[in-house]
């Protein structure tokens, strides 16, 4: 029996480790630290700044900025700058949208088709992966279907990127609306208190 309860001692100490240590939150992940300020109180600022962590007035944000495809400014610039093409497939948890065949004019013979697919959540160029692709056919519908890597894809790149930046810039300065209490700097004395 007192080794029956030591082994499921054991086992659910085993279990929980196993479980923490699988949890995002507990793993380790480098960052740079020119990015972080070394004072505590700048870093809190700009975490709320950029949406992330709790607060206590606004209600709860839970864990950062991506959380809801709307509020993700890569995602949300992407669909903003295809809007006038129809859609086959936009996946947000798989990161990748995808359009409908399109023509210009209502020609049939001559379509393209956009896929972006989504490396990352930050606003760098290596954070999309981009092919169009263009569609010809001839008199008796035989279709070539081929891969275009010029200029249209460097244009949709820089577009989505620009818009991302400024989509970024207006979720900042929205969360530091939202929330007054966001500290001054320091040595101003006047910590916690309400910025004007």
């Amino acid at each position: 029996m007192i080794l029956y309860k030591k082994f499921n001692s054991f086992f659910i100490f085993i279990s929980i480790f196993l479980f923490l240590s699988s949890c995002a939150a507990f793993q380790y992940r480098p960052v740079d630290a020119r990015e972080y300020p070394p004072d505590p109180s700048l870093r809190v600022k700009k975490n709320i700044e950029e949406g992330r962590g709790a607060r206590l007035m606004g209600g709860f944000n839970k864990g950062g900025k991506f959380d809801f495809a709307s509020s993700n400014p890569l995602w949300q610039a992407t669909l903003d700058t295809i809007d006038f093409m129809p859609l086959s497939s936009a996946n947000y948890s798989g990161g990748i949208v995808v359009t409908d065949w399109y023509s210009e004019g209502g020609d049939a013979n001559n379509a393209i088709k956009i896929s972006i697919r989504f490396e990352s959540n930050e606003i760098r160029t290596d954070a999309l992966n981009i092919k169009v692709f263009y569609r010809t056919c001839d008199q008796n519908m035989n279709c070539q279907i081929s891969e275009n890597k010029g200029k249209i894809t460097e244009e949709l790149r820089v577009n989505i990127l620009k818009k991302a930046a400024k989509y970024e810039k207006d979720l900042i300065s929205k969360n530091k609306k939202l929330n007054p209490y966001i500290m001054t700097e320091p040595g101003d004395g006047d910590k916690g208190k309400k910025k004007n």
